[in-house]
């Protein structure tokens, strides 16, 4: 029941009978306790893997769900989808399975692996517009021309149950868990987990996860006017505007919703990866992230966190673990000047190995302006074992008369030494 005495669009009742529709199509996906990542959030945190579905993510529940509810005209015509990757890939799959023809409309810039996957399960791929908008508006064009039925990512009952079952599964497996923490994109998932928990267990608490660039429901729920829109790691929940069933219930059941930045979803991305050897994107970690914002709102508490999806490129792991490294100072980037004399890179290699550091990258600098004639410059990249031994090495080359300058990630010189 919502807080102005209307029904919600889906009740406990729903969700349990999605969990009997879906048994045997998607997997019971295990909640494992994470030791390492107690120990950086400074709470006990149970991670529910849904990254191990199928397709890499939670989609395929509330797909199955609401696809399994087509009679057989609709099955024989086809369905359409709008997603920027996850949602995508689970009704493709699924559809495969039961033998319906599907129709996938994606945002332009949707991840090529999320594209790659999504052909590969047998859809056909439309790629239009640059939001979920615009992808949303073709795919309602092409519905109505061909006479297929529509599969909403989030904004239907049937996929919203769908993703419910989740809850149903963590309480079951944790039964002591206190509190959950949910991505929020359009709001399927955190409505339908929400639901479900705050019927079996009416004292838990729920703490929804925006990225800053689309806190849609932050804006709605608290009056705010945060910009919305950009580039995000979190494409996932990407969602400029809330879902009209699922506000409601994300407005009288979930006690608080974190904003959190892009630098915090990539810690949260390596920290999995690092910490718990497990794939996430970046909607997948923001319950990680979330608690690295927040950690006031889950300290000595038992948080059961939605590791929803890990459909994320390599190449995009690979730079956002570089990165973190660079936060870390565990790579470093610095110019040292000098006479231009023989021997100067390997003098400087040697102390460097002295010193305990790995050089990955070197580079000479003969014709910069701001060099003299017989000087040089060399630009070196090094890996260290943390800040300190960082701040250790350059305050030794300091000491030794070769003046290292730091060079910010952007390839920028930092003033002073």
């Amino acid at each position: 029941m919502s807080a102005s005495g209307e029904e919600h669009a889906i009740s406990l009742d729903d969700i349990r009978a999605a969990a009997r529709v879906i048994d045997g199509h998607v997997i019971t996906s295990p909640m494992i306790h994470s030791p390492r990542l107690s120990q950086l959030t400074g709470a006990q945190v149970q991670l529910k893997l849904e990254n191990m579905q199928a397709t890499g993510a939670f989609k395929e529940r509330g797909a199955v769900n609401r696809l399994a509810a087509l009679d057989a005209h609709a099955r024989a015509a086809g369905v359409i989808a709008m997603s920027a990757g996850n949602h995508a890939q689970a009704v493709a799959y699924h559809a495969r399975r039961m033998k319906i023809p599907a129709t996938i409309v994606m945002p332009e810039a949707t991840p090529l692996v999320k594209v790659e996957n999504t052909i590969a399960h047998g859809a056909r791929v439309v790629l239009h517009g640059e939001t979920l908008v615009e992808t949303e508006a073709e795919a309602k064009a092409i519905a109505a021309r061909e006479g297929l039925t529509m599969v909403h990512p989030f904004d239907d009952p049937l996929v919203m149950a769908g993703q419910g079952t989740i809850a149903l599964e963590m309480l079951a497996q944790c039964p002591d868990i206190d509190t959950l923490v949910v991505p929020i994109g359009g709001g399927g998932l955190i409505s339908g987990i929400a639901v479900a928990a705050r019927a079996l267990a009416p004292e838990i608490r729920i703490i929804g996860v925006e990225a800053a660039l689309y806190a849609s429901f932050h804006n709605v729920l608290t009056g705010d006017d945060r910009p919305i829109g950009g580039a995000t790691l979190a494409e996932g929940i990407a969602v400029k505007h809330p879902g009209r069933l699922t506000l409601p219930i994300v407005r009288d059941l979930v006690e608080e919703i974190v904003v959190v930045e892009e630098d915090l979803i990539e810690s949260a991305v390596n920290a999995c990866a690092t910490y718990q050897r497990t794939m996430a994107e970046g909607a997948g970690a923001a319950g990680i992230a979330a608690m690295l914002a927040r950690p006031d709102l889950f300290a000595g508490r038992n948080v059961g966190v939605v590791l929803c999806g890990g459909n994320i490129d390599a190449r995009i792991l690979a730079s956002v673990m570089v990165r973190e490294l660079e936060r870390e100072e565990r790579v470093v980037a610095f110019r040292i000047y000098s006479h231009d004399r023989p021997g100067l890179l390997g003098r400087v290699s040697t102390r460097l190995g002295e010193l305990g550091a790995n050089i990955l990258e070197v580079s000479h600098g003969r014709l910069y302006l701001d060099v003299p004639a017989k000087g040089v410059t060399v630009d070196l990249t090094i890996e260290t074992r943390d800040a300190a031994h960082t701040a250790q090495i350059l305050a030794a080359l300091r000491d030794e008369g070769y003046e290292p300058r730091r060079i910010d990630p952007r390839g920028l010189m930092q003033a002073g030494p």
